[in-house]
């Protein structure tokens, strides 16, 4: 078993960095062209295979930091790609079985993380503040998929900022492993939230640069 469990950390430690590196790239580079379409996919898979990896090891032992990676790593960069494919949601486009599934999936874990906070708190340990957070912050994508699903996008191209947004989340994920993993000198809440707390402007940055107002 532990030879199992070295092997998938290894993979693990292998696909985060691989994982940071492309979205480093893809943040700080020029949009849309095929290079940012090339370090994209190799984000992509990186992710999901930092997901599956997360997984695994918190099963062989039990480990929450490495659940949550693995459930908003799945949703944020598997959601994210789903869009690209939904680009006439504005227009009536139907989201696929998968779409939903992945809603669901991310509504039932957010509920999950916020009592499980608040069950933390109430016996007096600070970490619930962090599954409260990112529980809130699931549920608000979630609330965010229905929105979109029905039609009732607040952007003509809201498959592009759902796509920014969720890219970078994913990217902020893997920034969060890191730190949290090598930290030495943060309490460990702050650490769990401070690429959230300096990475989400940047999300708002390219949201307001490419985001294109439905017509009337």
């Amino acid at each position: 078993m532990e030879i199992l469990f070295k092997t998938f950390l290894a993979l693990h430690i292998i696909a985060g960095t691989l994982g940071l590196i492309t979205g480093t790239i893809n943040i700080i580079g020029k949009k849309g062209g095929k290079i940012h379409f090339i370090v994209g996919r190799i984000f992509f898979y990186s992710m999901l295979t930092v997901s599956a990896s997360a997984f695994v090891l918190s099963i062989i032992h039990p480990n929450y930091f490495l659940f949550i990676v693995g459930v908003f790593t799945l949703y944020l960069v598997s959601s994210a790609t789903r869009y690209l494919r939904l680009k006439q949601l504005i227009n009536g486009q139907q989201p696929k079985w998968i779409d939903w599934l992945l809603t669901y999936f991310m509504l039932a874990f957010g509920l999950a993380f916020i009592f499980f906070g608040l069950y933390h708190l109430v016996n007096k340990n600070t970490f619930g503040v962090v599954f409260i957070v990112f529980g809130g912050i699931g549920l608000k994508m979630v609330l965010t998929d229905f929105k979109n699903f029905k039609g009732k996008a607040a952007a003509a191209n809201t498959w592009l900022m759902v796509h920014i947004q969720r890219m970078i989340a994913g990217y902020i994920a893997a920034l969060t492993a890191f730190l949290v993993v090598n930290n030495q000198i943060l309490p460990g809440y702050i650490a769990w939230l401070l690429p959230t707390v300096i990475f989400t402007p940047v999300i708002y940055y390219y949201c307001s640069k490419y985001r294109i107002k439905p017509a009337k």
